[in-house]
């Protein structure tokens, strides 16, 4: 289904559009019924409306016209205007001459054309009244046409108008009746579209999640081979999306591990070979692995914005611990080294993990050995927190003190007895206190680099306090990077 080299972010495109396009279809389909109901409302409310408004007046305002006409013929210019009549039934022919045009139906013509019928026969009645008003003797004609015809005509009138509004009328019971129909139709046609849409949306989505799990799946298998010292694994390259970035950067680790690896078995105990175990240390395929499948959890949830996060702090964590070969970093560098690692375990230990950096930023200018400050709080985590209930807290500081740099990392775990710690720091001297594991290696090569780099003066120190709180610190020259 996917092209090669298409990107992840093409893919939820994809996905973004194959669930938007569908919808915008049923919008507008329903925008287009809104307006096609709104449309046929319009226009016969618009008919009422027009007809209405001479459904009383025009009756009463023609036979007052008419009746003052008549009954004060030699004042009437006086108190009306006589041409008003003429005026009111011109007005009303343009009216319902616009309706008769724009009719449909054979009954709403008829209907209209009376209508029209019955005004030319108004005027000819208002002209014959208006010529005799002044005419000796012609009063009380002019009287009984104005009961007979006038009067009889308005109400005629009148009642055509009401007979085409009462038409309309049903007409826009007939188009409610309707716009229910097709609302009906409507809300099924919607629905239908709805559930297609999700399906697809479903079926698509389960696609491309495969597509970014299953190379996660297959790069954690690997890394978990390299955990177990097979360093000739290779991730499958060549997919020119983002994960080829991550399968590049995992072989280029393994590659990387087993020339270190080697070059430790080689060099022996030298300065260069300590800091290469130390190095091999860090570069746990393990945990890897563990960050890898934390990923694929993230990523089958569908919380990209996570998975983005997790991978670039990996990625900062083996950028700064390959650091292009360097032996010294900024403190900077270091801090950001440590932040990478502890928001990485987070997302494993977010329940019993909470982690606070408190380092100056005066300090960033200064040089650090590379991998001073993480073996002691991956030391915290594993020895301290993890062995303690509740909520577990590390927190990283660091102060100029006169000619030389202080570090600490205190934790809230377990703490130490009084053995415990005596074994420990005989474990930062070199000495043999019993304890396997990488932790322990990790703080003897630790206090072993500074002093070989700094001399005895400077180094790894620790205090504890048994069930409260560890502490180790680290002390280091002021040199500017």
């Amino acid at each position: 289904m996917w092209k090669k080299g298409s990107t992840l972010k093409k893919r939820l495109n994809t996905l973004l559009l194959v669930c938007l396009i569908p919808l915008a279809a049923l919008l507008l389909y329903m925008l287009i019924m809104v307006d096609r109901f709104s449309g046929r409302y319009d226009v016969i409310v618009e008919k009422i409306t027009k007809a209405n408004a001479y459904n009383i007046e025009f009756k009463e305002d023609m036979d007052y016209l008419m009746y003052i006409i008549v009954v004060n013929a030699e004042r009437a210019g006086e108190l009306v205007d006589t041409e008003e009549p003429h005026l009111l039934i011109e007005d009303a022919r343009r009216v319902f001459r616009s309706l008769y045009e724009t009719a449909d139906e054979e009954y709403a013509k008829n209907r209209l054309n009376g209508i029209l019928k019955s005004l030319n026969t108004l005027e000819d009645r208002v002209e014959e009244i208006e010529a005799d008003a002044l005419v000796s003797g012609s009063y009380d004609r002019n009287m009984e046409r104005l009961d007979l015809n006038i009067r009889i005509l308005t109400e005629l009138i009148q009642e055509q108008i009401q007979k085409y509004i009462y038409y309309e009328t049903t007409n826009l019971e007939s188009l409610r009746e309707g716009i229910r129909t097709d609302v009906d139709r409507a809300i099924r046609t919607v629905g239908i579209g709805y559930v297609l849409i999700l399906a697809g949306a479903l079926l698509i989505s389960r696609r491309i999640m495969t597509n970014i799990t299953e190379p996660i799946r297959k790069l954690c298998e690997m890394a978990g081979q390299a955990g177990q010292g097979d360093f000739a694994v290779r991730a499958q390259e060549g997919s020119d999306d983002e994960l080829d970035v991550l399968n590049t950067s995992f072989n280029h680790m393994v590659e990387e591990v087993g020339k270190l690896v080697e070059d430790i078995r080689i060099e022996q105990l030298n300065l260069r070979a300590t800091e290469l175990k130390l190095l091999q240390a860090q570069i746990n395929p393990h945990f890897l692995y563990n960050t890898l499948d934390t990923i694929i959890w993230l990523a089958e949830a569908g919380d990209s914005k996570q998975v983005v996060t997790l991978v670039s702090s990996l990625s900062d964590f083996f950028r700064t611990t390959l650091s292009k070969g360097r032996d010294y970093i900024t403190v900077r560098e270091e801090e950001a080294h440590v932040r990478s690692y502890l928001k990485i375990q987070q997302f494993r230990y977010r329940d019993i993990l909470e982690y606070e950096i408190r380092i100056p930023e005066e300090l960033y200018q200064y040089r650090i050995l590379k991998l001073t400050l993480q073996p002691l709080v991956e030391n915290a985590l594993y020895h301290g927190i993890k062995n303690k209930r509740g909520m577990g807290r590390i927190r990283v500081t660091g102060e100029h003190k006169e000619d030389r740099l202080v570090f600490c990392v205190w934790d809230n775990g377990k703490g130490m007895d009084e053995a415990e710690l005596a074994r420990a720091r005989k474990l930062i001297k070199g000495g043999q206190s019993g304890e396997d594991g990488p932790s322990g290696f990790g703080l003897f090569n630790v206090a072993q680099r500074i002093y070989l780099n700094y001399g005895a003066e400077y180094g790894l120190f620790v205090n504890s306090e048994e069930g409260e709180w560890t502490e180790f610190s680290v002390e280091i020259p002021v040199v500017k990077n």
